[in-house]
C-alpha cells in the first residue's frame, strides 16, 4: 500500500496547489519524478509552479467549492491514469460562530469536507482497479479537539481524519493507501485567509514548522502507505496531548486563549 513509482503517463493530483503547503507538496512529488496535476481557482499561480516543476505539470483551474465545476474536474481526472490524490485544498475561519458569515462557513464545509469526499470518491475505484495507489488528505491537529472560536474549521479537519482513517482500514489488501497529515501551524496564506495567525493566538514561534518539510514527510508517508504523518515530534506530543486532555478541562482554557 504505497504511492508507485513515477511511470510514463501517471499522473498525482495536488489540490490547492497555488500556495503553501500544495505549491510544496507539488514541488516535493516533482523532484521525485512525479508528473503533477495542479488544481486551484488561480490559473496564473499554477502556470507559474508548472513551470518550475522538472518532471512536467498539467494545470487544472477549478473552483473546487462549487459543485458542478468539481463534477467536471473529478470526471476529467477518473479518465487519466491518476495514481496519487492530495487533497490539500482548504481554508479556515476565526470568531463566534452566531457572529460569523454564514456563506463563508457553509463554503468552508463545501471545500474542506465536500470537495475532499467527492475527489476521494470518484477516483478510489480507479486507484482499486490499478491495484496500486495513494491518497493523502490534508487534516490537521485542530482535529483532534473541538477548538472554540474555529469551531467549524476544527470540525472540518475532524471529519477528514476520521474518514482517511477508515478508508485506510478498509482498503488494506488493495495495494491503495489513504494517509491523514496532520500539520501544526505552518507559515502559510492560511491566517490570511481565517483573519488570525497562530502568533495572535499565543503560540510561540518555535511551534512553526516550514511548508517544505511538512510536504517532505506527507511524501514519504504516501510513498510508505502510512495512516497518519505527523510531521514533527513536538506535533506528534501537541497532537497526544489534545486527544489525551479532557474536554471539561481543555475547552475553558482554550475558549480563553482563543
Amino acid at each position: 500500500m504505497a504511492l508507485p513509482a513515477p511511470a510514463a503517463g501517471s499522473t498525482v493530483v495536488v489540490t490547492g496547489a497555488s500556495s503553501g503547503i500544495g505549491a510544496e507538496l507539488a514541488r516535493e512529488l516533482s523532484r521525485r519524478g512525479h508528473h503533477v496535476t495542479l488544481v486551484a481557482r488561480r490559473r496564473d499561480r499554477l502556470e507559474a509552479l508548472a513551470r518550475e516543476l522538472p518532471a512536467g505539470a498539467e494545470v487544472r483551474p477549478c473552483d473546487l467549492a462549487d459543485a458542478g465545476a468539481r463534477e467536471e474536474l473529478a470526471g476529467a481526472l477518473a479518465a487519466g491514469d491518476v495514481v496519487g490524490l492530495c487533497n490539500n485544498a482548504g481554508f479556515g475561519s476565526h470568531g463566534p460562530f452566531d457572529r460569523a458569515d454564514l456563506d463563508h462557513e457553509r463554503g468552508m464545509v463545501e471545500l474542506n469536507v465536500a470537495a475532499l469526499h467527492h475527489l476521494t470518491g470518484a477516483l478510489l475505484p480507479r486507484l482499486i482497479e490499478r491495484g496500486g495507489g495513494a491518497i493523502l488528505n490534508v487534516a490537521s491537529l485542530a482535529a483532534n479537539q473541538p477548538i472554540p472560536n474555529m469551531a467549524t474549521y476544527a470540525a472540518t479537519k475532524a471529519f477528514v481524519t476520521s474518514f482517511s482513517e477508515a478508508l485506510h482500514a478498509e482498503l488494506r489488501g488493495t495495494g491503495v493507501s489513504v494517509t491523514s497529515l496532520l500539520p501544526g501551524p505552518v507559515h502559510t496564506e492560511f491566517g490570511a485567509v481565517a483573519g488570525v495567525t497562530f502568533t495572535d493566538r499565543g503560540v510561540p514561534h518555535s511551534a512553526y514548522v516550514d511548508a517544505v518539510t511538512v510536504a517532505r514527510r506527507a511524501v514519504r508517508g504516501m510513498e510508505r502507505g502510512r495512516r497518519v504523518v505527523v510531521p514533527t515530534l513536538k506535533w506528534k506530543v501537541t497532537g497526544l496531548a489534545g486527544r489525551l486532555v479532557p474536554r471539561s478541562a481543555y475547552l475553558p482554557l482554550a475558549r480563553r486563549v482563543g
